[in-house]
């Protein structure tokens, strides 16, 4: 509103501005602004008599937003956005010094205000302070109406947020409002809980935007503690939705200390008016939740909202090597070292000097899980992969760290692991053997699998027993004979468009022999495959795993896992070539691909140190030599080479050199550290 011949306050700063004013159409008119210690004004000129305008108080919920090149380009100006509880000032300067200093100096004032509190922020601290006075807590809730169940809808948050669209600082392309904005929006999307039919894809549209939009966790806590405290009817289904909402929250991410201590009372206070209650039952399910949670990484999945709303656990499928594998309930706080564990004592193993690891897996891939990762988020992850990479994932349980090969029992099912990961690297070419080998292997592979050869027995695929690499060798060698040049067509369109069409054909008939041709390769590798298994009759299953493990093990890598990498020649970087980087129980190791000798090895003895040196290399330091590699396997090289460090120390114990010590937050050096402790090791304690 205009005012006249109003005494002008203490200027900080006053200038002539540009000023955004919106009528049937947006213009820009110049007045004369004066920045207070408590507001921002603006006059129809600098002289004494001159008229306010408008007035814009300054609390420590404003906001400003700084000059920006974009807005400068649109419109020649540079612009500043100031906004209040009930204006927002969009201003203009031809000079970005001018800008910026206007915005510095607003918000200097708007830093040196007291923080706003609104009344549910002064209700519940009253509450901690009565807490132990149940008379005069009652008194509060009565007369507080802002504290307690409403079907009517929310104005402004419970919380304060400072005023205007931040979008810019919390999470930009997801086409959130201003916090303000998002935080009623909850209010009424909680209240449609109570009517809508299915109501997981709002419990999960709430979560996601806490997951995005932090500051709103508290928010959304408060408005559930309002929307379940004396409410009618509380046990109704209706209503029992925002239990199971909270319930959800619980388990997902925590809210701030004071809000927590809000929390924790609501649920105690709950708990003691009614006792034997279905919400009773959620308050002690939430309370437990609230002591092992931690931020997720994901929104909860369709299947855990719904065993969250019935207080039960999820049933998780984890695969062995080979056909195998278990069930096992998990809650939203099950972590990877708890699943494997479990695992290791249903099967045994728990005694082993091997460690194991679950594993991300599909058909074409495979990463260890992290040991503190929730097993929730895994699975929850997977939905998205599965539309990604169009292929089914599974979690599978694995070794990790072959500390012991030789130990290993024959009738064990460890052995049936050692040999089912043994023929996962045959399969995959990383497995260095001579061709007669790979099919000897490949032999036994259907003899253990099958049993005796016969004309009607069951066969798997080709690729699902020899490298498929090897194949691809042999048909390229035997089109390798040089083919006659097509002849050299004369000049001009004419012969040009024949010519196109001959190398068309050309082309059509080098992919018919190419598959012509592996057709006969496949078919004769298959063929003398079969012929080694007539020779095995007899042979036992154990004998097979035998035989097949004993070939193997003739590779002096046997048991390391490999990595592609690119080795640089020099330090500097100019020369590369891609080796497989050996991690072994006892040292690293480089082979050419495919390649049964190392280049070299590195016993750990002699590595001074490793790590990361920066986003895509990995670096050892072996004696007075520094090792860079090239690889998209980071951190798994770190995890399995801190994981093997770990298990030497730990046979070792803490005398014999022993000592190791961190270089930095990525990278490890010898001597004076006792364990490598860089990265959250795999799946299992270390």
């Amino acid at each position: 509103m205009w005012t006249t011949a109003a005494p002008r306050p203490h200027s900080l700063r006053s200038w002539w501005l540009l000023r955004e004013v919106r009528g049937t159409w947006i213009k820009q008119r110049r007045y004369w602004f004066v920045l207070s210690q408590d507001s921002l004004d603006y006059y129809t000129g600098p002289e004494k008599g001159a008229r306010r305008l408008g007035t814009l108080v300054l609390t420590n919920l404003c906001s400003v937003i700084w000059p920006d090149k974009q807005t400068f380009k649109e419109t020649g100006y540079w612009s500043i956005t100031v906004y209040g509880r009930k204006h927002c000032y969009k201003l203009y300067s031809k000079h970005f010094n001018e800008a910026v200093h206007w915005a510095c100096a607003i918000q200097k004032i708007i830093d040196t205000k007291a923080p706003v509190e609104t009344p549910t922020q002064l209700l519940i601290r009253d509450i901690e302070e009565n807490k132990f006075n149940p008379e005069e807590v009652e008194n509060i809730y009565q007369h507080n109406p802002i504290l307690k169940y409403t079907q009517g809808p929310l104005y402004a948050p419970l919380l304060p947020f400072p005023y205007g669209s931040l979008e810019h600082t919390y999470h930009s392309g997801k086409g959130y409002g201003s916090v303000r904005e998002e935080a009623v929006r909850l209010f009424n999307c909680l209240q449609q809980l109570e009517s809508a039919w299915e109501p997981v894809a709002i419990i999960q549209g709430v979560l996601q935007t806490c997951l995005d939009l932090r500051p709103l966790r508290d928010e959304v806590y408060c408005q559930l503690v309002k929307q379940t405290s004396h409410a009618p009817a509380p046990c109704t289904a209706a209503r029992l939705r925002y239990w199971q909402l909270l319930t959800c929250m619980s388990c997902t991410f925590l809210p701030g200390s004071t809000v927590l201590k809000y929390l924790r009372f609501h649920l105690k206070r709950v708990q003691s008016q009614n006792p034997e209650s279905e919400m009773d039952n959620y308050a002690s399910f939430i309370s437990e939740a609230l002591q092992k949670t931690k931020c997720r990484e994901c929104v909860p999945s369709w299947e855990e909202i719904q065993m969250l709303m019935s207080r039960q656990e999820m049933l998780c499928t984890v695969h062995y090597p080979g056909p195998g594998s278990c069930q096992l309930y998990i809650s939203s706080h099950t972590t990877a070292n708890e699943v494997v564990r479990r695992i290791q004592e249903k099967l045994g193993l728990h005694q082993s000097n091997n460690t194991f690891a679950l594993y991300e897996q599909n058909a074409l891939w495979e990463q260890p899980v992290a040991g503190n990762a929730l097993i929730a988020d895994v699975l929850t992850s997977f939905s998205s992969k599965e539309a990604e990479t169009k292929s089914q994932w599974k979690l599978c349980f694995k070794l990790y760290c072959l500390l012991d090969a030789d130990g290993i029992s024959v009738d064990s099912i460890e052995y049936l692991f050692l040999f089912e990961q043994c023929h996962e690297m045959v399969v995959r070419g990383q497995l260095p053997a001579c061709e007669d080998d790979l099919q000897a292997l490949a032999a036994l592979r259907l003899q253990c699998l099958v049993g005796d050869f016969g004309t009607h027995a069951p066969c798997p695929p080709l690729d699902e027993l020899f490298p498929a690499h090897v194949l691809e060798a042999r048909v390229l060698l035997a089109l390798a004979a040089p083919q006659a040049p097509p002849p050299c067509p004369l000049a001009g369109p004419l012969w040009s468009h024949a010519a196109a069409a001959a190398a068309r054909k050309q082309k059509a008939e080098q992919d018919l022999r190419l598959r012509s041709r592996w057709k006969e390769e496949a078919a004769a590798v298959m063929g003398a495959i079969l012929e080694r298994w007539k020779g095995l009759a007899g042979y036992s299953r154990r004998d097979s795993m035998a035989a097949y493990l004993a070939i193997a093990r003739q590779w002096s890598g046997f048991g390391c896992t490999l990595y592609e990498v690119d080795f640089y020649i020099s330090s500097t970087g100019s020369f590369s070539q891609k080796l497989w980087l050996g991690v072994a129980s006892t040292s690293v190791s480089l082979y050419r691909q495919g390649e049964a000798e190392a280049l070299e090895s590195f016993p750990y003895g002699q590595i001074c140190s490793y790590g990361i040196s920066d986003s895509n290399t990995f670096k050892i330091t072996a004696g007075d030599r520094d090792l860079l590699f090239e690889t998209t396997k980071l951190t798994e090289i770190m995890q399995l080479m801190n994981a093997y460090f770990s298990a030497t120390h730990r046979r070792r114990g803490k005398g014999d050199n022993a000592d190791v010590t961190i270089a930095d937050s990525t990278e490890v050096g010898f001597p004076h550290l006792p364990t490598p402790t860089l990265l959250e090791l795999p799946s299992h304690p270390v």
